[in-house]
């Protein structure tokens, strides 16, 4: 659902999607404990039935001609909380990944030829918004600062009586698009966003 919302606000409104989903593993051991989303001990030889999807995949069309193609998995040795999001166009690209969250990766394609490639840009430099409420430039931003971040826009929203982003539509339009992607799943064809 994040990273739907993030196209949506980085890229605009969704058109239609087509998406399959998979499980790998059907049955898995009984969970007993739980930390987070991962069972920290299971009941010994026990397994129950899956109920989840172990990777989802789906391509959309926005209406603005842009295309897009999105994966979760369980299934990416290795990957913690890899939430990438990369823009490519015939000018350049941009792309960020949730696991450095610091760093954007920039390529300009009107650089001189033997200057060409992807550049690294720090993103704690002093004409953030919200660099009056950091560590000092150059020092790096965690997980937490999303949270204050999003509580603070909050409140100045409440304060100031003014809309807040993301939205009660928003989330609507999130969910509107995740049950696309289901229904495309089941059906195996396209599916209008206007539709759902």
């Amino acid at each position: 659902a994040h990273i739907i919302d993030l196209a949506r606000f980085l890229v605009g409104e969704f058109k239609s999607v087509v998406g399959i989903n998979k499980t790998f593993v059907k049955e898995r051991p009984e969970a007993k404990d739980m930390m987070g989303l991962s069972a920290t001990k299971t009941v010994q030889n026990k397994k129950v039935p899956v109920t989840v999807d172990d990777a989802s995949l789906f391509l959309c069309e926005f209406k603005n001609g842009a295309l897009g193609t999105f994966e979760a998995t369980r299934f990416a040795a290795g990957r913690k909380n890899a939430m990438t999001f990369e823009v490519n166009g015939s000018e350049g690209s941009v792309c960020f990944e949730f696991e450095r969250m610091n760093e954007l990766q920039y390529y300009n394609a009107k650089d001189p030829a033997g200057l060409q490639g992807f550049r690294l840009i720090q993103a704690t430099e002093g004409i953030h918004p919200y660099v009056e409420k950091w560590w000092p430039v150059g020092h790096v931003l965690g997980y937490e600062h999303t949270f204050v971040h999003e509580l603070y826009e909050f409140i100045e929203c409440i304060c100031k009586d003014k809309p807040c982003t993301p939205s009660f539509y928003d989330g609507v339009e999130c969910c509107r698009i995740l049950d696309a992607v289901e229904l495309s799943a089941t059906e195996r064809s396209w599916v209008d966003i206007d539709k759902i």
